[in-house]
């Protein structure tokens, strides 16, 4: 019987192996549930997404996800209290929010621990397209043009873990894929050059 987790990508299998059985569990941006819903099946979690187009909104409740309908930057303090779950999890959203810095500590407010995965703007090969086209680099992980695109706060991996320091955030575990998503030597030892994708798992400092 298949566990519901058949379509996922590579970077959101190690997401979901970051996740403890029968966890609590926050998707912001859940889409058409698919994330949610593989957790559910495979490790048993409770939880809820948060989305606001209404196609997802049917998607995700046809999967049997939970889904609460609102704006992700306004919903958390709308709706949830201090430490209401485990995990709150934000997959390829962070670069689409206004504020990011106030949505990364509404997270780790209400969850224990926040996972958030991004496109790295630093990777080599936007730094080529920028050097040698003059142009916004389109890629696998940034596939709009930049008239189109929903992303308005890119950023890299070396920024990302700036920010979580100034907002006093401890990095409990990280990955960064390379463009095929894959972990390989090259972007272990230099992510902010060949990662494509990031993957960062926090907490507080304090709590």
């Amino acid at each position: 019987m298949s566990s519901g987790c058949d379509d996922m990508r590579a970077d959101q299998q190690i997401l979901i192996d970051w996740i403890k059985p029968g966890s609590r569990v926050l998707d912001l941006g859940c889409g058409d549930g698919a994330l949610l819903h593989c957790l559910m099946q495979q490790k048993d979690v409770s939880g809820y997404g948060i989305d606001y187009e209404d196609e997802r909104i049917l998607a995700s409740m046809a999967r049997g996800v939970p889904v609460i309908q609102a704006d992700i930057e306004r919903g958390l303090s709308e709706y949830f209290d201090d430490d209401s779950f485990d995990y709150v999890i934000m997959s390829q959203t962070l670069q689409a929010l206004s504020r990011p810095d106030q949505t990364l500590l509404e997270m780790v407010r209400v969850g224990r621990q926040a996972i958030v995965t991004f496109p790295n703007f630093g990777n080599l090969d936007n730094r080529a397209q920028l050097l040698f086209k003059g142009q916004m680099p389109v890629t696998e992980s940034l596939p709009n043009e930049w008239y189109n695109t929903p992303n308005i706060h890119l950023c890299t991996v070396r920024d990302f873990e700036k920010l979580c320091r100034k907002l006093g955030l401890r990095v409990l575990e990280s990955a960064v894929l390379n463009e095929r998503l894959h972990r390989n030597l090259a972007s272990r030892l230099a992510p902010n050059l060949f990662g494509e994708v990031a993957l960062f798992r926090v907490e507080r400092l304090t709590r």
